[in-house]
């Protein structure tokens, strides 16, 4: 039977039964996290039941306590439609293609336009990091990187050449990314540190607490916590007002579970989603250096799944496949999506469903677009599960000699 109620409606009803809550002791929690004093009695159970039934959707007082009753932002639960085309917007702002900017670029033309036309193909290149293939990714983000530093010899003003140095840490910020999905860790690391020091000359903190949340990501990827939680605090001071904030209290939640610290996993957690609550929503959810707020899904998911917390690590996993898949069947956030799916293979072998586990662990490694640190870091929690209870099942075999080759080869 199919289920046609609105998404937001099947996500509501989806976290009161993973907490295993009555719908009367789901208001009891909304009036727990609620500003003021909302109806009492039955009155507030029949509107909870039509919000899951979508027969009619929470009002924008409501829609935020519901998010923070299931610890959650708004927009996760309630998501804003709209994506931006970066090659029309590229030619509206500045009346020109891709060859044109290059062409001014090589004749040393660096005008506002020009400048315009550069910080929109930095955002388009940002934009396509979920998607498009590292190497091609990589190049062209070389490519443009080299172009825009080289305009730092040519004569400029001083906010010219603040914006020049600003589009290059972006660029390098992107380009030490692609660098460590591809592996190359050490050309990563020496890309990273690039970037940071393009921000520091630009005093441009946003770019600099992303410099550190790279390196929160690497620590993470090495099985450095540590290092990680250094990281994240570091990158806070620094840009404690930004998206970026967000991310990097996603990152230290990440190293409290793997250190099995759950009141610091959840006070984490708490931070970043008032952070993300409380800022604007993003003009660009495509772009990789802006959290979205799909995304803390994504970090709590991979934080209940390390606690053992099965019924909402499964749940999010669920929601993180949904909200990345588009109207068509494609896949806008595959990186996330194989390690909701990995997620999956982690419930489904704890749960004792071995063909389970094997079919979302394979499918996860046949992504197109992976990131292999962190998808071998994922996998490999399948697949200590699978070595430990499957090891001699023939299925459980080939999963572990799958991941061992693909290890070998990175």
């Amino acid at each position: 039977m199919s289920d046609d109620r609105p998404t937001w409606a099947r996500r509501i009803a989806a976290e009161r039964e993973a907490r295993r809550w009555s719908q009367a002791e789901a208001v009891a929690a909304l009036r727990a996290h609620a500003p003021k004093p909302i109806p009492e009695g039955a009155s507030m159970i029949r509107q909870w039941k039509r919000w899951e039934s979508g027969e009619t959707k929470p009002s924008d007082f409501y829609q935020p306590i519901i998010a923070a009753t299931f610890g959650t932002v708004t927009h996760a639960l309630f998501p804003v439609a709209g994506r931006r085309d970066g090659n029309a917007e590229i030619v509206a702002a500045s009346g020109m293609e891709t060859l044109d900017i290059i062409s001014r670029l090589q004749a040393s033309d660096v005008d506002n336009a020009t400048l315009d036309a550069l910080r929109i193909t930095a955002d388009r290149l940002c934009s396509e990091y979920p998607y498009l293939p590292s190497g091609q990714l990589a190049v062209e983000g070389r490519q443009w990187l080299k172009r825009v530093a080289g305009l730092q010899g040519q004569r400029l003003t001083l906010a010219q050449h603040r914006e020049v140095l600003t589009l290059s840490g972006w660029l390098a910020l992107l380009v030490g990314c692609v660098e460590y999905d591809m592996g190359e860790r050490a050309a990563a690391e020496s890309t990273r540190r690039a970037a940071l020091s393009l921000a520091n000359e630009a005093e441009n903190n946003e770019i600099a607490g992303w410099a550190h949340e790279m390196r929160a990501w690497f620590a993470l990827t090495t099985g450095d916590y540590r290092g990680i939680i250094a990281a994240a605090q570091t990158g806070t001071d620094i840009a404690p007002g930004h998206g970026v904030a967000v991310q990097l209290a996603g990152q230290e939640a990440k190293a409290w579970a793997r250190l099995g610290d759950r009141r610091q996993t959840e006070v984490a957690l708490d931070r970043g989603r008032k952070l993300l609550e409380g800022m604007a929503y993003p003009e660009n959810l495509d772009n990789h250096f802006v959290v979205d707020p799909a995304k803390f899904d994504f970090y709590a998911m991979d934080c209940y799944r390390l606690l053992g917390e099965d019924r909402f690590a499964e749940n999010l996993a669920h929601e993180v496949i949904r909200a990345g898949t588009d109207f068509d069947g494609t896949e806008r956030a595959p990186m996330r999506m194989a390690e909701a799916r990995i997620t999956l293979g982690v419930v489904a072998a704890r749960q004792g469903d071995l063909d389970q586990a094997i079919n979302y662990g394979e499918w996860a490694l046949k992504a197109e677009r992976q990131s292999l640190p962190s998808l071998l870091m994922v996998s490999r929690e399948l697949a200590a599960i699978v070595h430990r209870d499957y090891a001699d099942e023939a299925a459980g075999r080939d999963y572990l000699d799958h991941l061992n080759t693909l290890t070998r080869a990175t």
